[in-house]
């Protein structure tokens, strides 16, 4: 009998050492809330890479709709008897097209466009079909017949969808036709044919679903607006990081021509067009159709800050070596009004001058601007003595907006570590810091703001996301590491104040980078692993900070921490306490949640346990199984303040508590 005593005391240490080894007991102080979470910290960036803005976001299907392109009829064919012309009724797009008699009545005259990798539309929906016309000769009327057609159909029509306008008029006029297609097909062709014998001249030739974001005519993509907004942001950021600069400063993004009628905004050559030869696309421009105005409508719409970028009289620095791409500093009276003029178009009465481009535009109201990012990714001594008068010339004609400036293009390193003082010195509100970054970097970065100067700026993670070494594709692993990431944002709320996950939007037939948050083809469109992790960030952004602690420590993957990173907020509006953990480990990890300070008549109710997992840390969402891995939500029960639980080997996890 003393023998199996003696067995029994052996096995029962052992089980115990064996528990507490592979118990992570994480507290949550709730005595004392901690600092406040910023509306702005979880947004969006936007920039119009991989054909995120034209053939994406933006809903118009019509490439080269204004017969703007350097190759004028680049996107269409032509035939029968079609001229260009040049003296059109829109000063920044001249360009238009005359079709007119071929000279036999058994021939054809007309044109197609190709979309942006075809043309979208499905069966059942209404298409907006409009165009600028005249009749250069006059006369009482002609024709002209709108066909939506597979032109590698094997039935006896290639059309699927035909309507025919009259154009009446000799002056330009907007005419515009519904199309309703009785098929759905992810590549079709637009097609107008001349259907009467005289001379047409169209301009602006556009074709709109009616069913766009909101129901805006010159709107966004349904299904990619949606889900954005469905992340509930704080802050959107816009237009994009490089194409502000531009791969010379003629072809920067230029706010004021992305205002005012549609028909009259020009082209402008985007800034990645010729930037990967490795996916090389030589279509891709910028309509302006997507402009600060739209920018700032669906700001408004998502409930998130706008945050647009202005030029700084820098072009992009990776493909300007030589200080004439620039402008010199005595010489940026004219970006500095632009940024001026900018804060008066979002802000300004509809008396001012372009308070009323906007009033007029739609928007009498004021879009309420508090931010404005003056450069993007720049660096040297170049970026700091540009900023500098910006700063001066927007603090004293509005103090009431803040600032963001810029660490340049690394997260560490010698440009990181010049530019940082640098906004001090300048007092910058914010620092825009940047990380496309591996896995290895990730999981080294959990306590990277745990010791930033509170004085200083504050942050806006304003471009991340994990690139998987030898993985240049959206992955779980990745995912879950940005997770891991993005708790130590939360911890240090204080002096982070925006994160915004980046690139946004991919074509999957035209991307240039990836990975990326959002992917789609002409009809659908996937929300990879990473944007339900922004989104459920977003969703649990409380409203204070709470110190979470393992063994004294902030939980950040440190060594002995099992791989485990988490932070806790308290929710002042609905009550609630939420803990995020993130298991990076290879293993199953024992967690007790241990919420102190209570007060005796606070009693915790069962929670909320949501989970993002995969058994393939390679695998994501896509295009044909667009939910493979979506966040799970089950029930989860109390023990009077403590909730202890087991979260699988790389799993992120939000636990949710109410307090009665």
């Amino acid at each position: 009998m003393n023998m199996y005593t003696k067995l029994w005391a052996v096995l029962a240490l052992s089980t115990s050492m064996t528990l507490h080894a592979q118990t992570n007991e994480l507290v949550v102080q709730t005595k004392k809330l901690g600092a406040e979470i910023q509306p702005t910290m979880y947004g969006l960036f936007f920039e119009d890479i991989n054909y995120a803005a034209d053939g994406g976001l933006y809903a118009e299907l019509v490439k080269n709709r204004s017969f703007e392109f350097p190759q004028h009829l680049m996107g269409w064919n032509t035939y029968g008897k079609v001229e260009l012309m040049n003296d059109g009724p829109f000063e920044r797009n001249p360009h238009y097209v005359r079709l007119a008699y071929p000279g036999h009545d058994h021939k054809h005259t007309g044109l197609d466009n190709e979309g942006f990798f075809g043309i979208g539309v499905k069966k059942g929906e209404e298409y907006r079909f409009s165009v600028w016309a005249r009749l250069p000769q006059g006369g009482a009327g002609e024709k002209i017949r709108i066909e939506l057609v597979d032109t590698k159909s094997m039935g006896e029509r290639q059309a699927f969808s035909a309507e025919t306008l009259t154009i009446d008029s000799k002056e330009w006029k907007k005419y515009q036709v519904t199309l309703k297609p009785g098929e759905t097909n992810p590549k079709a062709t637009l097609r107008i044919f001349l259907a009467s014998k005289g001379t047409v001249d169209l301009e602006h030739v556009s074709l709109f679903p009616v069913d766009t974001w909101n129901g805006h005519e010159n709107g966004m993509r349904k299904d990619l607006a949606q889900a954005l907004a469905d992340i509930h942001p704080g802050v959107f950021r816009f237009p994009g990081g490089c194409i502000v600069e531009g791969t010379d400063l003629d072809t920067r993004y230029d706010w004021k021509k992305s205002v005012g009628p549609v028909e009259n905004r020009p082209l402008n050559e985007n800034r990645w067009q010729y930037t990967f030869a490795h996916r090389f696309f030589p279509d891709y421009y910028q309509s302006y159709g997507l402009g600060f105005y739209e920018y700032f409508l669906l700001s408004e719409e998502m409930g998130a800050a706008p945050l647009p970028i202005v030029n700084c009289g820098l072009a992009c620095q990776y493909q300007n070596n030589e200080a004439k791409a620039h402008v010199d500093v005595c010489n940026l009276d004219s970006y500095i009004q632009d940024a001026l003029d900018l804060i008066e178009f979002a802000n300004g009465d509809v008396n001012t001058t372009w308070g009323k481009v906007r009033a007029d535009m739609g928007h009498p109201a004021s879009f309420n601007l508090k931010f404005i990012g003056v450069g993007n990714e720049q660096w040297g001594k170049e970026y700091p003595e540009r900023l500098e008068p910006f700063i001066k010339a927007i603090r004293k004609a509005h103090p009431e907006i803040q600032i963001i400036g810029s660490s340049g293009p690394n997260s560490e390193g010698k440009e990181f570590d010049y530019l940082w003082p640098e906004m001090k010195r300048l007092k910058a509100d914010l620092v825009d810091e940047h990380f496309y970054r591996p896995e290895s970097w990730f999981l080294s970065q959990g306590a990277r703001y745990d010791n930033y100067d509170r004085k200083g700026p504050k942050v806006f993670a304003g471009e991340y996301a994990c690139h998987g070494q030898g993985k240049k594709w959206n992955h779980f692993h990745a995912a879950l590491l940005e997770a891991a990431f993005m708790t130590g944002l939360e911890r240090n709320a204080d002096i982070v104040h925006m994160a915004t996950y980046a690139p946004l939007f991919a074509h999957v037939e035209g991307w240039q980078w990836r990975p990326d948050m959002i992917w789609f083809d002409n009809l659908n469109s996937v929300r990879t692993v990473s944007y339900y992790v922004q989104q459920l960030f977003a969703h649990n952004m409380g409203t204070n900070v709470l110190p979470l602690t393992m063994d004294k420590k902030a939980v950040t993957g440190a060594e002995g921490q099992n791989g485990l990173f988490a932070s806790a907020v308290f929710d002042k509006n609905k009550n609630e306490y939420i803990v995020k953990v993130a298991n990076t480990s290879d293993k199953a990890q024992s967690l007790t949640l241990n919420f102190q300070g209570l007060k005796k008549q606070d009693v915790l109710a069962d929670g909320k346990c949501i989970k993002l997992s995969s058994l393939d840390l390679d695998k994501d969402n896509t295009i044909e199984q667009p939910s493979a891995i979506t966040p799970q939500e089950s029930s989860v029960s109390m023990e009077g303040n403590t909730f202890s639980t087991e979260l699988e080997a790389k799993t992120f996890a939000v636990y949710k508590f109410a307090k009665k």
